[in-house]
Order: structure tokens, then C-alpha cells, then sequence
């Protein structure tokens, strides 16, 4: 006790001194050392106590109140710079420690955002110097060309300006320009164009004054034709080198004349105006005369220092300094020395921040097929996602075309005057949203979102056109007003479109924002993603991937919270969500070996021409199999269901008549078939046999049966003629390999998408958890089962959470153990894996929904007061703060006791962003969840898979099909519009098909198998336009070639009736 005394006496010692060196009011203090006392009683700080206090003094500034007025300063005036260079603490370090702190210590969400902007704020700045420091050395002479300083007497302080002078002038006014618009300070796209407006206008002001040619780099391409000679001069008038600069440096013209106007001409003359930039005001120029320079450069510095305080942000003026290295974990600006020559650690830590922190990562369901980008920069990515936006949208208003104004017309009902209505309301609440709060620039922020929202709009229209497009041919001449007039289909539609906008000029996006804001629930949201990715034409890559992450995201969390649309569905579905095998296609499910099916792809654009189907021998995609009704529709009730995961006590058939035929004698030559079920296979309880007669009736017959406890099916002989009786053999001999999936509508298509996201993730977690096939099917049966049967798991948890949870419980009973630490560090390296996940898991609490009662009326998962205690690890331990792993010590990890939402409110009047009112919840880490709520729910279960269980290879319930390895796109893509050239996937065929359907006017061309003069060909046909194959065919017919494949070469005819057969399959 005297060692522990000893060492909280000095850590309280150094927490003094750090307030005295920052001045800390005793409030501020006090509440600091309240949360650090608190949180270090329930978690191992690892690393410097001082860092881990410097995170809850930031954390105590900033909530507290400075003024009594309306001021616009946050916090208490207590520079985040300062904290960091006192407590000694890098700013990657800190962002990185502020993280794990807002989860142990459950900060509001409102703070949380607040941080997450300011690390946002910092990711753009570091980028954009990046680009800075190269574009900068383009315009401008090397510091190390400057002349030297010539000694001059105090009555000629006034001094011309230096290349490195410049360099710092304009870097501070342009973090200052951009801390003055807020609403695009986390833009890249803007900010950049911002950054190109301050070298401009650097550039400019260079180029007019007489004495500082010098300054300028003579192999700049942007400089006028006559700058070298000896007899120019700078004509009068303003310059614009914008274009040049956008030209030469991944620029987009119309953004940056549009930001040049609108905000950096306003602000520049705003500082004019207040004399802190001297020079003059009508030109904008000036500031570079000797006599100006100086009080300039002092004036902008102070003036943007007051703007740090004041708002508590970062002080951007870091990536200046000396130490800069030091101060955030990066290079330093590296103006004089390359970055080769940086310290190596250092800028890796800078390549992660500026490369990783804007990039999208590809989500595991779309690794094969989306490769990540290593290339492009953040800057470079960015700029090509906003140009392919504007070339997708050239020519397009926010208003609908012609023909889309005559395909509503058509419609039973026209909904033109509907949708139009619709649009300008949920511009009105999407501006209302980004217009400041008593700023000074707070109409920008409302001209900002009019153009985010016509662009979206624009892109809305055009998408629904598409849509109606593909729906009719998909349904022919069928009425589309109902699904026309769907509030939920129009509104996540332009939603989805409004996501697009905004990722591409904020990358990675900011969703869950937009569906926040529109009060759209995630779980109507996701339907429409598909819809627009396979109508749209033009999507480019990062905007697929992106589109791809919001789908999971709703899939593993968001359509599960307390509040989701999703938990009516479950309960219209009489709470029994489908299984796997009822909602995957059989050709997307593996056998009892393992062996995969080829599949169906994940979100890929759709880059086909309108001609596509008129050139090729089918469509170039596949339409998807599901209509938009379908999407939209309830799932269906009062359908026959299969039972699954038949515990012992529920084995007994409720029905007295079917017990007496279970005890007949069977034979396959009886009218009572019974057929061994195979791994995978669930258990029959009715089914249907439809039967054709010869005049063309049909008739649906119930055919019922239920398990026997040899693993067979027994089916209950069906009275009726003798005529019906082979048809019921024939079915009933099927029923083990039933190939349709037996669920359609909303639900099940959710599921379907679930069950493969789910089956990717965990194939990759046991691959890196040497897990083999056998126990990994297991492990998936167990997630299955607590899904299916215990779906109240998943109410407002995440989807991983109960994935890992499986595997553990599974490893643990067939005596393979993997220690939760390996599974949650297997884990982290998945793109989508979030410390969160494990580190925050729901417990206990209760979430009500104000719309009706369903399943989620209340968390069924809560906590009762048995002392049973799980099969997991015997005592939980506290986590560790930066591997969030169990640490060495033991003890039991209190859970953490705290409101969901902020605790200015009473929890009982909070409410969610779904609607639902929120109370109290217990959370605590993965552990704890495991053992205090999940392997009560499902101990019984797993230990039927237990090689020491009684009933073990008795009772234990056959495994579920696991979901195959998709391995390929289904997909024939046009590679140009203005030449019919296909890709597709090179498939084999069961049987080839016949000479005669050999298509003479193509090519094929099959990597690593096709000669190199088809490659030849092809070229010789996009230049000429005419196809070699067709004028060797007509030679053939007047004069037989000597060298003609010989009809005994099987070789060679197999490999055109493969490539036939190739051409066909892909074009299905």
C-alpha cells in the first residue's frame, strides 16, 4: 500500500504542476482529477500518467463555462498546444490516447463529434501541406538561395521579405481563411482550392512588385512568356494564376474560381478593411513593400492565435515550427531537406496520418474486387472523385428531364408534383442544418449546402429515370405508382445521392449524418443502395467502396438498434427471423467438404453502354433478382415454416396423429419415404408439392413430416389417389437438397446480405486463428442459432460483437481454446473493426420505442441477479488502455453505469436518434458481456457440441451450411462507350455447346491462355473498325486455307467451342 501511496502522491504532484504551468482555474482541476481517479480505478493506464492526465484537463477546459454573456469562445482559454507541450505529448499521441478516453470515461456524444472534427480539421492540414511544400519550392527560389541579411542601423529596420518569410506568411493566412468558414474546414476539396487561393494571391503579389522578382523560381511554368528577360515589367492590374495553378496541381478550374469568389475575395478584403493586411485595398496587393510585410505578418499571426483560444482548436502555425517533428509526431515542414532525409519512425507515423486517415478502406465482402488504391493521394483521389461528379452530371439540372417527366406522366397516378414537394422540404431541413449559429460567415454555410443538395438533386433525378427504367423492363408494363409514391423509397434516394455529394468533396463522409438528419431509419436507408449502384452508370470506384461500408454498417449495428423499423419486420414474421439456407441461394452455399459455388459479386458499378444489349449476346449485367416491390414489401406471414435448431424439448410433435405414423415400419417402397438428412440439412416440419395434370391443371398438395431420432425424415402419406403418389416420392426424395430458397421480400433479402457479411468476416477470423473448416462450420451454426433463436442479442449491439463471442464459446467446448486476446487482435486488423466493438458492449437497459410495441419494446437482454457464471474466462479482467486486451492483474472490471446520450438531461427524457427513448444502460467490455449475458442464452446450445457432453453426437443439432467464397463477378462490363469491348469472368461449362453458335464477328482473348496476335486483332479493329476473324471467314469460303485447323485436332476445337461456351455463359 505504502508503494501505491508513494506513486499517486507523485502523480498528483505532477498534475499540480502541470495546471500551475498552464494557469488552470481550480474548477477545471478538480474535475480533471475526479475523472482520472475514476477511470484509473477501472482501467490499466499504460504509458505516461501525465499524458492520460493531460486528456481529462483538455476534456475539463472544455466543458467549462468562461463567460456569463453570449460569447463565442469554447472552454476556458487554455490552448490545446500548450497541454500538449506541457504535459510533453505529441499531437498523433494525444488524438490517439483522446480516443480510448471518451470510451472509458463515456463522454457525450455532442463532445465526441467535437473531437472528432478537431482531429478531422487537423488530417486536412496535414494533407494540404503535404501538397504544400512541393507546390510552394515549384513557385518559389530554395530558402537557401535567399542573400544574406546586410546589417542595417535602427533607422533602417524595414527590410524585404525572404523566401522562407513567405513561406510561414502564407501558410498562416491560409490556416486563418480556413478557420474563418467552419462549414468547409473539414472539406479537402475546399480547403485545397483555399490553399490554391493563398499561393495565388502569394504568387501574385510577388510577381507585381519591382523588387521581388528575385524571389521567384525562373522554371515555374506558371510565370508570364517575357518574365526572364531583361527588360520586364509587370503590367498594371490584377493577375489571376489560378487556372495554371489548378492545371499543374491536381486542381479543379470551376471549384477553385467558385471558392476564390464566394469566400477568399471576401475575406481578403474583410482583413484590408481591418488593417491587418496593409497594402492596397482595391488590388489586393502591396503587402509585400518593405514597409508593409512586417506588420502584416505580426497582425495575421495574432489575430488567427486570438481565433485558437477562442474557439479551443488546434493551432495550425505547428507545422511551422523547428520541433514539428516532436510537437505532432511528423516530419517537420521540410522545406530545406527531402523527407528521405526525415528520421524513418517519424515518417512512417506522417505517411499513416496523411495517406490512411482520408483514405476509404476496402470492406472485407469487396477485397477481390475493388482493390485498394495505392497510388493516389488523399488530395489527388479527392479532386477525381468531385471531376467524375461534374462529368457524371454534365448537362444534367436539378430538375427532371423530358423523358422522366413523361415515364411519371404515364404512371396510374402522376407523382411529379409529389416528388417536387418532397425535394424542396428536405432542402429546406438540409440548409437549415449547415447555416451557422451567429457567425459572421453563417450564410456560407447555408450557399454550401444549396450546392451540395442541387448537385445531389441533379444526380436524383437522373438515377430515378434509371431506376424506372430498369424496373420496367424487369416487369414490363406494370403500374409503378405504388412504389413511386413510397415516402421511404424517394427520400433514401436522394439521401444516398446527397451521401455521394458529400463524400466526394469530405472524404470518408460523415454518415450516419445524412440519415440523422432527414429522420430516415437505417434500415429502409440501405435498400435503395443497390438500386443506385446497379442503375447508375457512372459511379466511380472510392464512391463503391464507400457505398459498400455504408451497407455494412447498417447491416452489423445500425438496423439493430432499439428504435429500427427491423424489429416490426421480425415481429410481422411471428419473431422468427430466416436462416441461412432459407434466404441464400443454394449455389452460394459450400457442401459438407467446404467446396465453394461461384458466386454473385458484391456493389460494382455498372459501366455499360445504353447499346449494350444490342451488340452482345445478352445483357451486360445480370438485373438483380430483386424487384424494388420486393424490397419495399412486409415479409410474408402465415407461411409454412421450417423449424431449426430443434431443441430436445420442443422434439415432441404437437400433433397426436403424426406420433402413431413415426412408429410405422418404412420402406422406400412405400408411399412413406424417409431420407437421411446430411450435414446442413434443418428439419422438415410441412411442405408443399405442386402437381401437373395432363389437361394442364395443377394441384398443391401438403405434404407434412417430422424427425426421427435416427436422422431421417418421415413423411405422412398423403390420402388421395394413386396418381399422386409418384409425383410426393419424387418430391419428397428432393426435400434434403431443396435448391430454392423458400423466403422472399425485405426481411429476407436483409438477412441474406447479413449472413454473407457475417460468413467473409468470420472466414477471415479463422484463417488467422488457424480454425479449420469443420469447427469453423460449428462456430457458424452457433452464430446462426443466436441469431435466429436469441435475436434480442443483437438489439443495439454490433454484429462482430456476437461473431466473436461465437467463436469463443465454440473453441472453448470442442477443446480447441482461443483466448479472447487472440480473437480481438485477429480482429483488429479487419478494415471494419472498431475499439468500441469490445470495448463498449451493451449489458444491460431498456429501450422503448414510442411507435407501437414489437420486439424491441424492451432489452430482453438485461441482467438478472444470478450468480451463474459463464463457461468463458472464470473472472473478467480490467482492459488495458492501449491494446484494450485483458491485462496480467486480476479482479473483476466494474462495468461503467451511464446515461446513453448526455447527462444534462434526465435519462428517462433522452431520446435516440431512432426515436426511442432511452434509460440508463450498463456497459462494460466484451468479457463482461459474455459472461453476464451471453453464454446464458447460449450454454445449453454449445455444450451439445461438447466431446464430453452426455448428449454429445446424440442430440447435437446438424451444422448450418456455410455461405461460399465468392470468387468471382458475374458481371460483363463495357470497358468503352464507343467500342463494344467486354471483361468477364472466364467461367467453364458442364457441356460445350455446338458449332453452330459460334459467333464470327468476335474476338476473344483469355489471359494466359490466348495468343498474342488476338491482342493484335483487337487493336486492328478499334482502329479500322472492321473485324479480322469475319474477313479470314470469307476467304475461307473461295479459297480453302493450307493452314485450316484440321478437324482430328480436338484441341484446338475444344478450345473454340470453350470460348463459345465462355461467350454465352458470360453473357447471362
Amino acid at each position: 500500500m505504502n508503494e501505491e501511496e508513494d506513486y499517486l502522491q507523485k502523480t498528483r504532484q505532477g498534475f499540480e504542476d502541470l495546471c500551475r504551468a498552464l494557469n488552470m482555474d481550480e474548477e477545471a482541476s478538480n474535475e480533471a482529477w475526479k475523472s482520472y481517479e475514476n477511470i484509473s480505478k477501472n482501467y490499466t493506464l499504460e504509458g505516461s500518467e501525465l499524458h492520460w492526465l493531460a486528456c481529462a484537463l483538455y476534456v475539463a477546459c472544455r466543458t467549462a463555462i468562461p463567460t456569463v454573456g453570449k460569447g463565442t469562445a469554447e472552454g476556458n482559454y487554455v490552448s490545446l498546444t500548450r497541454i500538449l507541450s506541457c504535459s510533453e505529448q505529441s499531437l498523433i499521441e494525444f488524438f490517439n490516447k483522446m480516443k480510448k478516453w471518451q470510451d472509458m470515461a463515456s463522454l457525450p456524444q455532442d463532445f465526441c463529434q467535437s473531437t472528432e472534427k478537431l482531429e478531422r480539421n487537423f488530417t486536412i492540414s496535414a494533407v494540404i501541406f503535404k501538397k504544400y511544400v512541393p507546390i510552394f519550392k515549384a513557385i518559389f527560389k530554395a530558402p537557401s538561395d535567399d542573400p544574406p541579411r546586410v546589417h542595417r542601423s535602427r533607422k533602417q529596420r524595414r527590410h524585404p521579405c525572404t523566401v522562407a518569410e513567405i513561406f510561414n506568411f502564407c501558410w498562416i493566412l491560409f490556416v486563418n481563411a480556413k478557420g474563418n468558414f467552419p462549414m468547409i474546414s473539414d472539406d479537402l476539396v475546399n480547403s485545397y482550392h483555399l490553399l490554391l487561393c493563398a499561393l495565388d494571391l502569394v504568387f501574385s503579389n510577388a510577381l507585381l512588385c519591382n523588387t521581388r522578382k528575385e524571389l521567384l523560381n525562373p522554371n515555374f511554368k506558371g510565370l508570364p512568356e517575357d518574365f526572364n528577360s531583361k527588360d520586364y515589367k509587370p503590367t498594371a492590374g490584377p493577375y489571376c494564376f489560378i487556372e495554371q495553378l489548378c492545371e499543374l496541381h491536381d486542381g479543379l478550374v470551376l471549384e477553385a474560381k467558385g471558392v476564390k469568389e464566394h469566400f477568399w475575395k471576401p475575406f481578403i478584403k474583410r482583413l484590408f478593411h481591418k488593417k491587418i493586411l496593409k497594402g492596397k485595398e482595391d488590388s489586393l496587393t502591396g503587402f509585400f513593400d518593405p514597409m508593409n510585410f512586417g506588420d502584416s505578418f505580426a497582425s495575421m499571426g495574432r489575430v488567427y492565435e486570438e481565433h485558437v483560444l477562442a474557439t479551443g482548436g488546434l493551432d495550425e502555425r505547428i507545422f511551422l515550427g523547428e520541433g514539428a517533428n516532436e510537437d505532432i509526431g511528423t516530419p517537420g515542414p521540410c522545406l530545406c531537406v527531402g523527407v528521405k532525409n526525415q528520421d524513418a519512425s517519424a515518417y512512417r507515423l506522417y505517411s499513416s496520418l496523411t495517406a490512411s486517415a482520408l483514405k476509404v478502406s476496402t470492406p472485407l465482402t469487396g477485397l477481390k474486387y475493388v482493390q485498394d488504391n495505392c497510388l493516389g493521394t488523399p488530395v489527388s483521389t479527392a479532386m477525381q472523385s468531385v471531376g467524375r461528379l461534374h462529368s457524371l452530371l454534365t448537362g444534367l439540372k436539378h430538375r427532371p428531364s423530358g423523358r422522366l417527366t413523361d415515364l411519371l406522366r404515364a404512371c396510374a397516378r402522376d407523382p411529379s408534383e409529389t416528388i417536387s414537394t418532397r425535394l424542396k422540404d428536405m432542402c429546406q431541413v438540409f440548409c437549415q442544418h449547415f447555416e451557422g449559429k451567429g457567425e459572421e460567415n453563417a450564410g456560407l454555410g447555408k450557399d454550401i449546402a444549396v450546392k451540395y443538395f442541387r448537385l445531389a438533386e441533379a444526380l436524383y433525378y437522373k438515377t430515378l429515370e434509371a431506376v424506372i427504367d430498369q424496373e420496367k423492363e424487369r416487369l414490363g408494363d406494370t403500374d409503378l405508382s405504388g412504389i413511386l409514391e413510397q415516402d421511404v423509397f424517394q427520400r433514401s434516394l436522394l439521401a444516398c445521392c446527397l451521401e455521394i455529394v458529400i463524400f466526394s468533396y469530405r472524404p470518408p463522409g460523415d454518415f450516419p449524418q445524412v440519415i440523422h438528419i432527414f429522420q430516415l431509419p437505417a434500415y429502409h436507408f440501405y435498400k435503395v443502395i443497390e438500386v443506385l449502384v446497379r442503375a447508375e452508370q457512372g459511379l466511380f470506384r472510392e464512391v463503391v467502396k464507400h457505398l459498400n461500408q455504408v451497407e455494412e454498417q447498417v447491416l452489423e449495428s445500425l438496423a439493430w438498434r432499439g428504435g429500427s423499423p427491423l424489429w416490426d419486420s421480425v415481429r410481422e414474421a411471428k419473431n422468427q427471423p430466416p436462416a441461412c439456407q432459407e434466404v441464400m441461394p443454394p449455389q452460394h452455399l459450400e457442401d459438407g467438404n467446404g467446396d465453394s459455388s461461384a458466386g454473385s459479386a458484391p456493389l460494382i458499378p455498372n459501366n455499360h453502354g445504353t447499346d449494350l444489349s444490342t451488340n452482345s449476346g445478352g445483357k451486360g449485367v445480370s438485373p438483380s433478382p430483386t424487384t424494388l416491390l420486393d424490397r419495399y414489401s412486409s415479409p410474408p406471414t402465415g407461411l409454412a415454416r421450417r423449424r431449426l435448431f430443434v431443441d430436445a424439448s420442443f422434439d415432441t410433435p404437437s400433433d397426436p396423429s403424426s406420433t402413431t405414423t413415426t412408429t410405422t415400419t418404412v420402406r422406400t417402397s412405400q408411399a412413406i419415404v424417409t431420407t437421411t438428412i446430411p450435414a446442413g440439412q434443418t428439419v422438415v416440419t410441412m411442405a408443399t408439392a405442386t402437381v401437373t395434370a395432363n389437361n394442364g391443371q395443377t394441384v398443391t398438395i401438403p405434404v407434412q413430416g417430422i424427425a426421427n431420432e435416427n436422422g431421417g425424415i418421415t413423411f405422412i402419406p398423403v390420402q388421395g389417389s394413386p396418381a399422386t403418389s409418384k409425383p410426393i416420392k419424387k418430391l419428397a426424395a428432393q426435400v434434403p437438397s431443396s435448391n430454392k430458397p423458400q423466403k422472399k421480400g425485405s426481411l429476407s433479402l436483409f438477412f441474406r446480405k447479413v449472413y454473407h457479411m457475417a460468413s467473409v468476416r468470420l472466414r477471415d477470423l479463422c484463417a488467422k486463428l488457424d480454425i479449420s473448416s469443420e469447427l469453423r462450420r460449428k462456430i457458424w451454426t452457433c452464430f446462426e442459432y443466436s441469431l435466429v433463436q436469441c435475436t434480442e442479442l443483437m438489439m443495439d449491439r454490433h454484429l462482430d460483437q456476437l461473431l466473436m463471442c461465437a467463436v469463443y464459446v465454440m473453441t472453448k467446448v470442442t477443446k480447441e481454446d482461443k483466448s479472447f486476446q487472440n480473437i480481438m487482435k485477429c480482429y483488429r486488423s479487419q478494415p471494419q473493426a472498431s475499439s468500441s466493438v469490445y470495448r463498449s458492449v451493451l449489458i444491460s437497459g431498456k429501450k422503448k420505442r414510442l411507435s407501437g410495441s414489437s420486439v424491441g419494446n424492451t432489452q430482453s437482454s438485461h441482467t438478472d441477479n444470478s450468480q451463474e457464471q459463464g463457461s468463458g474466462d472464470s473472472s473478467p479482467v480490467p482492459m488495458c488502455s492501449t491494446s484494450t486486451l485483458p491485462a496480467p492483474q486480476t479482479g473483476s472490471i466494474p462495468s461503467t453505469l451511464a446515461p446513453s446520450t448526455s447527462s444534462s438531461l434526465p435519462p428517462s427524457q433522452e431520446q435516440d436518434k431512432d426515436g426511442g427513448v432511452v434509460g440508463e444502460e450498463e456497459r462494460g467490455d466484451l468479457i463482461h458481456f459474455y459472461n453476464r449475458v451471453y453464454i446464458k442464452q447460449m450454454r445449453h446450445f454449445a455444450l451439445r457440441y461438447s466431446p464430453s457432453s452426455p448428449s454429445a453426437g446424440v442430440q447435437s443439432p446438424p451444422l448450418c451450411p456455410y455461405p461460399s467464397l465468392r470468387t468471382s463477378s458475374p458481371r460483363r462490363v463495357l470497358l468503352s462507350h464507343n467500342h463494344s469491348i467486354y471483361i468477364s469472368p472466364h467461367k467453364t461449362t458442364g457441356s460445350p455447346p455446338t458449332p453452330s453458335t459460334t459467333a464470327r464477328d468476335k474476338i476473344f482473348y483469355y489471359i494466359c491462355s490466348s495468343p498474342s496476335n488476338r491482342l493484335a486483332e483487337i487493336n486492328s479493329m478499334i482502329r479500322t473498325g472492321e473485324t479480322p476473324t469475319k474477313k479470314r471467314s470469307m476467304q475461307l469460303e473461295e479459297e480453302p486455307s493450307p493452314k485450316r485447323v484440321c478437324p482430328n485436332n480436338q484441341t484446338a476445337l475444344l478450345r473454340r467451342l470453350q470460348d463459345v461456351a465462355n461467350d454465352r455463359s458470360s453473357s447471362h
